[in-house]
């Protein structure tokens, strides 16, 4: 869930921090106040689409953080998404999400305080919030998504057989991709093979051996070296052997200290550690020797590493960036070689396999449509009950789910074009008639708003749970609704609240009573500029403002007692 939203210079607001709860949290204030500003930066926030005219006037960049908290289990595709997307919880399990647009309209966004693409922040945000405003396309009302909804509402049935179905698909895949190889335009193939094998022949001419180029450098810096690494270890050398020089000093030393030793025993252990040091010195010297009478003046060996390195360079240029990366590409063009050479003997039996494969994958995706059928008929009447209760007795809800057609199993036609995606062959789609006598229409085509309202908070009773969002926005989506209707579409919100979160812009007194926590947004003037305030409401408080709310701009006494009514009623109900 949303803990706490920070903004900065956005919009009219120019500082403003927001601690949220648990359940159920109504913003309610004035019109212009900066309600909808805020979801405005929550949309921001998860991706949204930015603009200059967020930036507050006169300031360089606005600036939004929200910090969420993932305290219960992820749904799978939210667990799988962040893993693919490399996204770790801090130990609280909690998530930062910040993005902020400058005033030349650029974004910087970053997730747990690393920076990140705007694409990655809208995939994060849009698993840790939804938000459902009156015109918004939302996923709900995206056909392509119906499929992913009904999924989820039937996932404890259609797990394993998913599993059963994407293991064969990828083997599908894979064969399909073998053959779409060979059975490509054969001016293709003939290209591809000329250039493969002259790239082959080129790398195995050259006869590169691991590491190769590596000790190609360490060679040729010593023998570019040679000169200076003689006369340096000869000096070494001369410095400590011959007539005079540092071992006969401290031969001179020694012999002084034994006949010292003699005389005091203490000096012993003195005599023995000049002794050794003596005899290590002269190992070391002869070693020295024998290092500067090995090195070579070779300059026709140096012009001959030389040469094999500009060789060794060249054909990095062209096949990777290292001597290992040059091999690894050989040999994956080699197996692509003989794919390719004996294309003709090894076609059949590949056809044979993939038409194997489909007629194997064919049988499991039957077996999802049949799971998925099932299914939709339960959640079309879950829906259906959801939308009685919301005063739409004339509403018929229709899960529609068009199974699969057997393909052509012939290898020729599955290369090309082939019925199967990664999650099966049905095609899914919500339907929608919402008066007696019309016609089904897709759930994306419903023009009403007091309409679109309902039907979305049905929807969402039944699959918030599958969903794995963690908090879910409403910016007023009881427009167009009163009475009845909106004391049911505030039971509904508050029962999507339980145990969640909930926050929901509105102007019905009916849905701010059943809040279980209230924030008022005001605005005022300071300096000459208009600044917006959250503030929660106490009880007291919360009562006068859903008597403004009710009566709209004189509040009396009557309609402070029917907001006590209301908030009487609300508490029995929650």
């Amino acid at each position: 869930m949303l803990m706490e939203l920070s903004i900065r210079n956005f919009a009219i607001i120019e500082e403003l921090s927001v601690s949220f709860e648990e359940g159920l949290t109504v913003l309610t204030g004035e019109t212009g106040a900066g309600k909808s500003i805020i979801i405005d930066a929550i949309g921001l926030l998860i991706g949204g689409r930015g603009s200059v005219d967020f930036v507050r006037h006169g300031s360089r960049r606005a600036e939004i953080e929200g910090l969420f908290s993932v305290d219960g289990p992820m749904s799978p595709e939210t667990e799988a998404l962040f893993q693919d997307l490399d996204i770790q919880l801090n130990e609280e399990d909690t998530i930062v999400l910040k993005r902020e647009i400058t005033h030349q309209g650029k974004s910087v966004c970053r997730i747990n305080g690393r920076l990140t693409t705007l694409g990655i922040l809208r995939q994060a945000g849009q698993q840790l919030v939804d938000i459902h405003g009156q015109h918004e396309h939302q996923q709900l009302l995206q056909t392509e998504k119906h499929q992913l909804f009904l999924d989820r509402f039937a996932e404890e049935e259609l797990h394993e057989a998913k599993e059963q179905y994407e293991e064969l698909f990828h083997l599908f895949e894979k064969k399909r991709r073998q053959l779409l190889q060979v059975t490509d335009n054969e001016q293709q193939v003939a290209q591809r093979l000329d250039l493969i094998s002259y790239q082959f022949e080129e790398i195995q001419a050259a006869g590169l051996q691991p590491k190769e180029d590596e000790s190609l450098e360490e060679e040729r810096r010593l023998l570019a070296n040679s000169e200076g690494l003689y006369k340096h270890v000869h000096g070494a050398y001369d410095t400590l052997y011959g007539d005079g020089k540092g071992l006969e000093w401290v031969m001179a030393a020694m012999n002084q200290i034994e006949e010292a030793a003699e005389l005091d025993p203490s000096l012993q252990e003195v005599k023995e550690t000049i002794t050794s040091n003596y005899y290590l010195l002269e190992e070391t010297a002869f070693s020295l020797r024998d290092y500067y009478e090995a090195i070579e003046f070779d300059p026709d060996r140096l012009n001959e590493i030389e040469a094999r390195l500009s060789e060794i360079h060249q054909l990095k240029r062209k096949y990777g960036e290292s001597v290992e990366q040059i091999l690894e590409y050989a040999a994956g063009i080699e197996e692509e070689l003989d794919t390719l050479t004996n294309r003709e003997q090894r076609m059949d039996q590949w056809q044979k396999e993939l038409e194997e494969a489909a007629e194997d994958l064919y049988v499991e995706a039957e077996n999802i449509s049949r799971i998925r059928r099932k299914a939709a008929g339960s959640l079309k009447e879950a829906i259906q009950q959801q939308l009685q209760d919301l005063y739409m007795p004339n509403t018929i809800f229709e899960v529609d789910v068009r199974p699969p057609e057997k393909p052509d199993f012939q290898a020729d036609t599955l290369v090309k074009k082939h019925p199967f995606t990664k999650t099966g062959m049905d095609h899914v789609e919500f339907l929608v008639a919402t008066n007696r006598g019309e016609p089904l229409k897709s759930l994306a085509k419903i023009a009403s708003g007091g309409e679109i309202s309902r039907m979305i908070l049905a929807l969402k009773s039944i699959l918030a749970a599958n969903e794995g969002i963690t908090s879910l926005i409403f910016d007023e989506v009881d427009t167009g609704v009163s009475g009845r209707v909106a004391q049911s579409i505030a039971e509904k919100i508050h029962g999507l609240a339980s145990g969640s979160q909930v926050l929901c812009i509105t102007h019905l007194p009916q849905v701010a009573a059943m809040a279980d926590t209230h924030l008022f947004i005001s605005k005022e003037e300071k300096k000459e500029r208009t600044i917006t305030q959250v503030n929660p409401l106490p009880a007291e408080k919360q009562t006068e403002e859903i008597a403004r709310m009710i009566s709209g701009v004189e509040m009396t006494e009557l309609t402070l007692e029917h907001a006590r009514e209301l908030i009487q009623q609300a508490a029995a109900k929650k």
